[in-house]
């Protein structure tokens, strides 16, 4: 008998369920990266506010980019640490479950626009040095930040909306640490085919579009680098790029995996690795990319460190 998941009251996040002997190793790793997390990027978010040095377009993003990773980790992280390992409870009501999902969505949309953003930033400052000022001035960073905050909101709203209409059967068991749109579509009666192309349709505006414009961003960086005529310009130039490109393979590599899969090619362990990947390995190392290949960076945190 199929049983329609309007009926419940909640789902259970499966999560790491399935390994019992590592529940409290998870819970010490996880908290830990979680702590590296908020020192990193809080770390990072406080410097390019209080260094004069750091006052430029850059490190205004660098610095949106840091709050955004502690909000993006922590609208998963914390629960699954606190709620599913610590206290082994692993239900979440529909509404909370929804609610995760939105702030999800919408951060990962915000990621993909500022990484396209920060790009542009770049595209700018290398190719077309004597506008820079005049085109990154103070309003227009404010309009690219806000853009990038504010534009995935109404589409994910809709697309949360849309998945948690879906009727469900047989099980309110979600194997996955949070709530994803894979998994939960996992759970839906009859055919989703129509769901999953509107996924896709939201995966190619949010992931794929602003690959594409980072990519055309740094084919123009990469030929005007080229024809600098001092290795060491050339060096230089690359520094302040290599950081970023490293970040963007990372996130829409394993986040273009996730989204634009089949439904019949996912798997529930593959599925945990891609998302480990994006929503909680890629914070962690961000504030060690963008700090040991950064020596503006360094020196402001010297100084930072000296003064507190």
């Amino acid at each position: 008998m199929i049983r329609n998941l309007t009926a419940w009251k909640e789902f259970v996040l499966w999560g790491f369920a399935d390994v019992p002997q590592l529940q409290w190793f998870l819970f010490g790793l996880f908290f830990v990266i979680y702590m590296i997390i908020l020192l990193g990027n809080g770390t990072i978010l406080v410097i390019t506010k209080v260094e004069p040095a750091l006052q430029t377009p850059m490190y205004f993003f660098l610095g949106n980019f840091s709050f955004l990773e502690i909000s993006y980790v922590s609208v998963t992280l914390p629960r699954m640490i606190l709620v599913s390992l610590w206290t082994q409870d692993r239900s979440i009501t529909l509404l909370s479950c929804a609610t995760q999902m939105y702030f999800f969505l919408m951060f990962g949309a915000t990621e993909c626009f500022l990484l396209a953003v920060m790009s542009y930033d770049r595209y700018v400052a290398i190719c077309n040095p004597l506008h820079y000022p005049l085109v990154m001035n103070t309003k227009k960073c404010h309009q690219l930040a806000a853009g990038s905050w504010l534009g995935g909101v109404p589409v994910q709203i809709g697309q949360t909306w849309q998945i948690f209409s879906l009727h469900f059967c047989h099980s309110n068991q979600i194997n996955h640490f949070f709530c994803d749109i894979p998994p939960i579509l996992k759970l839906a009666c009859g055919d989703t085919f129509v769901h999953e192309v509107s996924v896709y349709i939201v995966a190619m505006l949010f992931v794929v579009v602003p690959f594409m414009l980072i990519l055309a961003s740094y084919s123009k960086i990469g030929l005007t680098i080229l024809r600098l005529p001092t290795a060491q310009g050339r060096a230089k130039a690359f520094s302040t790029c290599s950081s970023h490109l490293l970040v963007v393979v990372l996130f829409f590599g394993s986040a273009s995996i996730t989204y634009l899969r089949p439904k019949s090619n996912h798997s529930a362990g593959t599925d945990k690795v891609l998302s480990l990947l994006y929503t909680i390995v890629t914070p962690m190392f961000n504030p060690m990319i963008y700090s040991l290949r950064n020596r503006d960076v360094i020196a402001a945190l010297k100084r930072f460190m000296l003064k507190t």
